[in-house]
């Protein structure tokens, strides 16, 4: 047990000592996902901008401009006289949709719903030209259709126009969730990953290639108490690492634990020890410290863009999701992000405990054939 304390926290020491190890753990991290947040956190909607021009400046298409332009909540419609310029914004990009109302709106509504009309007529009484971005369809048909329904809207209304049908509605609160609130949980994902593979691995093969492994062999120290250490150390540091991003992900960005504190450090754990086995084997199979960086390195790196840590993994081909699904840190980053933004509990997470501990169990008997202490 002494031994056990005694190496613990001489692996402590060592991370606080090396000046980088507490920059690339601890703050780049901390940097990357405040940098990250600055920039994209507060993405979490749609935003729709429109151009409308009135033509035919009459009270009539004034009524109707100003109704566009009071639904900014849909489409931020701005106002302008020459169809030229909106034309050419339209095709830099610069807006998804064109309104015109064309000269000649309001005589076609007062022949259609003017005095003596009893209704307005099975065609449209006077036509508003939309024009939109053929090449960016996805934006360009919502646009369409949020401008049609305001149109339509004001149709009905001038036409005295009476559902016989109506809809009742209710409101049900959901999650407000920004892409900040999907960063936090994978930057914590990223961190467990780095900092147990690729530093597992290139710390071993480097004590190794310097005879410290050897040595510590030769003496009564047993193996169990050498890896119960490392793993013990090594859990601390990524608890501090949580803990931090944690703190300053809500202080600066407003982020939250919603589920269970204690279950979101159970996968911390798992996360940590399935890592660990993974970065053990590396260190075995590597010869020496130079190569033990970039394996891991090749290991880890496609894992930072395919295992949902900065992109859902949803949003990805259907035949890739087949092989993330089977990623470690696809299943770690789901279940921090389902604990943290959901407030999920175990039996909603047993998938991914069950799939990280078959991970940690079948990367640590592997790691036990290709270990060396020398």
């Amino acid at each position: 047990m002494k031994a056990y304390i005694q190496l613990t926290l001489a692996q402590l020491r060592l991370f606080g000592r090396n000046r980088q190890v507490l920059f690339w753990t601890l703050l780049f991290p901390v940097f990357f996902m405040v940098m990250l947040g600055s920039f994209m956190g507060k993405n979490g909607g749609v935003s729709l901008s429109g151009i409308v021009i009135d033509e035919d400046r009459t009270t009539a298409s004034a009524e109707l401009m100003h109704t566009l332009m009071s639904q900014d909540h849909l489409i931020d419609f701005e106002s302008a006289d020459n169809r030229t310029d909106a034309l050419k914004a339209l095709k830099e990009g610069d807006v998804q949709i064109v309104a015109i109302i064309r000269h000649g709106y309001d005589a076609s509504l007062q022949q259609h719903i003017g005095p003596g009309k009893g209704s307005a007529s099975s065609e449209a009484a006077a036509m508003v030209e939309a024009h939109y971005d053929e090449t960016n369809m996805t934006m360009s048909q919502l646009a369409l259709t949020l401008l049609s329904e305001e149109v339509d809207a004001v149709s009905k209304k001038l036409a005295n126009y009476k559902p016989v049908v109506a809809v009742e509605a209710f409101a049900v609160e959901s999650l407000h969730l920004e892409y900040i609130d999907f960063l936090v949980p994978g930057i914590l994902a990223m961190m467990i990953m780095s900092n147990n593979l690729n530093g597992v691995a290139g710390q071993i093969a480097s004590w190794r290639e310097r005879g410290i492994l050897r040595r510590m062999q030769s003496t009564t120290l047993r193996s169990g108490t050498f890896i119960a250490a490392q793993i013990t150390a090594r859990l601390v540091m990524n608890s501090l690492q949580a803990l931090i991003v944690l703190v300053i992900g809500s202080l600066f960005f407003g982020t939250q634990v919603n589920g269970s504190w204690l279950l979101l450090f159970l996968f911390v754990v798992l996360g940590t020890l399935t890592f660990m086995s993974i970065g053990f084997i590396i260190a075995g199979l590597a010869k020496t410290p130079e190569s033990a960086g970039p394996i891991a390195g090749f290991i880890s790196f496609p894992m930072l863009f395919v295992g949902g840590v900065f992109f859902p993994i949803k949003n990805m081909p259907e035949i890739v999701q087949v092989i993330v699904k089977l990623l470690p840190i696809a299943h770690l980053s789901t279940a921090l992000r389902q604990v943290m933004n959901v407030g999920a509990g175990i039996g909603d997470l047993w998938n991914e405990a069950l799939l990280l501990s078959v991970w940690m169990v079948a990367a640590f008997l592997i790691s036990t054939f290709t270990f060396k202490w020398e």
